[in-house]
């Protein structure tokens, strides 16, 4: 079975699979913490409308995981904030 990464632990799936639908079945429910207070956020509307389940995927911030089709080899992290913590401002 193919595998992703999520913050370093490998997540199978199973083809045409979405990279939340992968943590959903593997028992992974939040990937995104809020800019305010960290609070945990996962998949919401399942459809990419709402943007609460958005992950880095290969160093790439702001993908949301509902949409974003799961791949073999690739790294998906944890988002905190905006993703873009690391730009001056």
């Amino acid at each position: 079975m193919p595998t992703f990464t999520f913050d370093g632990q490998p997540i199978p799936f199973r083809p045409g699979q979405s990279v939340g639908a992968a943590l959903i079945a593997a028992g992974i429910y939040s990937w995104r913490v809020t800019r305010v207070d960290a609070r945990p956020r996962g998949l919401f509307c399942g459809i990419g409308v709402c943007f609460d389940c958005l992950v880095t995927i290969d160093g790439a911030p702001n993908q949301r995981a509902c949409r974003a089709p799961a791949a073999d080899g690739i790294s998906v992290t944890t988002q905190r904030g905006t993703g873009h913590d690391d730009l001056a401002v």
